[in-house]
């Protein structure tokens, strides 16, 4: 399977994949949800033409760079499953705040992406939500209610993975305070050394 610029679908998802990992300085234990259209893929309609053998190269070379950075991965299910995610039992260890859902999902309820994941993954457990800390979708797939607060667009390097549109994002804390708030380490060393008698803390 190739994309429109020829590339095979493995090797556009590593691409982005690696910037994602980069740009939002995802770290080992971090949790990243994958959504993926096959339809999309293959250049129709989302929901119409899934098909498991394209949802096969994305599992595995998702789950290749996870295991290459130590990131839980979860993937999202269609809309008949309310968008939930199938993730491995050992996830619900890291995120005990994960809650359990009894469903399997298959291909024409839950989605082909979802159900191949839920066939391969050693221990699938499928959950209502998570927050996760970056995401890539393909397809247009909505994973927005799956990220934490404050998603950060990020541009991947392969915009189309076959037929399919590619948008990712990464999450951050939330910046607080006013005018005087300090975001970096740096600058707060240098404003803390330089803390005059009036300070008001």
């Amino acid at each position: 399977m190739t994309d429109t610029a020829g590339i095979p679908i493995a090797e556009a998802l590593e691409a982005n994949l690696r910037e994602l990992v980069q740009v939002g300085q995802l770290k080992s234990g971090h949790f990243l949800v994958v959504g993926t259209s096959t339809s999309e893929i293959l250049g129709h309609r989302i929901g119409t033409s899934g098909t498991l053998d394209v949802a096969k190269p994305i599992y595995e070379t998702t789950q290749r760079i996870a295991a290459e950075f130590g990131l839980f991965v979860g993937y999202q299910c269609c809309e008949h499953l309310n968008r939930a995610i199938v993730v491995e039992a050992a996830t619900l260890a890291r995120y005990p705040q994960l809650e359990p859902v009894s469903v399997i999902p298959v291909p024409k309820a839950g989605g082909s992406m979802a159900s191949y994941a839920y066939r391969h993954f050693a221990e699938p457990v499928v959950v209502e939500t998570v927050e996760a800390h970056a995401g890539i979708d393909i397809g247009s797939t909505l994973i927005g209610m799956h990220l934490r607060r404050v998603a950060v667009p990020a541009r991947p390097p392969v915009r189309h993975i076959g037929q399919a549109y590619v948008t990712m994002a990464y999450t951050r804390p939330k910046l607080i305070g006013g005018v005087r708030a300090v975001y970096t380490e740096e600058a707060a060393k240098t404003l803390y050394q330089q803390a005059a008698p009036d300070a008001d803390c």
